[in-house]
């Protein structure tokens, strides 16, 4: 009985050691996306200014990245973002137009579908628009 339990363990020790150790060697490679900044405030902005904005990520992983989709949360963001794979230590760029014909104070999400281990990731972007002079004063004749 003595002899089955050793080997049973010496069994199940060397299995662990053999999984660990194939682990250790196997590196994946996988792309990762990081933002400078995952926040972008406009400040205060006049209405029907350009209400574009450029976010710069950087590849910091060992694979290409592909982002797969990018979704705004509403009608009045639209984004363009790159098609073909990032490669790792290479920059890409997401450009965002708010719709600055809208008044008022805005907080949107954008939302970065990618191959990257962290996804997705959440932008926000906010503001206020503020109306033109012409728009918030009754025509005086």
């Amino acid at each position: 009985m003595k002899k089955l339990l050793t080997a049973l363990f010496s069994l199940v020790f060397v299995a662990l050691g053999y999984s660990q150790s194939s682990t250790d060697t196997l590196s994946v490679k996988k792309a990762e996306i990081q933002f400078a900044q995952t926040e972008i405030h406009y400040g205060v902005i006049e209405q029907y200014s350009n209400g574009e904005k450029s976010i710069e990520f950087t590849n910091t992983g060992s694979a290409p990245l592909v982002l797969t989709n990018v979704v705004p949360s509403c009608g009045c963001t639209v984004v363009d973002w790159p098609k073909e794979p990032v490669s790792p230590s290479e920059k890409g760029k997401i450009i965002v137009k708010y719709n600055t014909g809208n008044t008022g104070t805005f907080r949107k999400s954008i939302r970065v579908f990618s191959n990257a281990k962290t996804s997705p990731v959440m932008l926000i972007i906010s503001g206020e628009v503020k109306p033109t002079e012409s728009n918030s004063s009754p025509n005086q004749k």
